[in-house]
């Protein structure tokens, strides 16, 4: 690598912008209680990188799924998860619990 080439990486390096730590990121809570998503549609942020704290308050485990979001995690009950999730187009994405299909169904909304 030339001198004048190291230079300019050098200086795209120190010119980018800085890492967003996770410790930065937007956090969205959702609960989950008796089979049930609350609240069952959360509003995120479009376009930004954000953190989905999930608490599954039981009885019992439940999952956080969506295929349209390419995420999927299972928490039991008395614990609190986080998901990270990559910036999303303004929208709407549905998400659900496969332990109780019929109840745990929920959406979030990127505006």
């Amino acid at each position: 690598m030339s001198v004048s080439v190291a230079g300019m990486a050098l200086a795209l390096l120190l010119t980018a912008a800085p890492p967003t730590r996770a410790d930065d990121l937007p956090t969205i809570k959702l609960l989950i209680k008796d089979g049930r998503f609350q609240p069952a549609t959360l509003e995120v942020p479009a376009n930004t990188k954000f953190r989905l704290e999930i608490t599954n308050q039981g009885p019992g485990p439940e999952e956080f799924e969506s295929t349209e979001l390419r995420k999927e995690k299972v928490i039991a009950a008395g614990v609190t998860s986080n998901l990270i999730f990559q910036p999303l187009k303004p929208g709407s994405y549905k998400f659900f619990g496969e332990f109780h299909p019929d109840t745990a169904q929920g959406q979030m909304v990127a505006k």
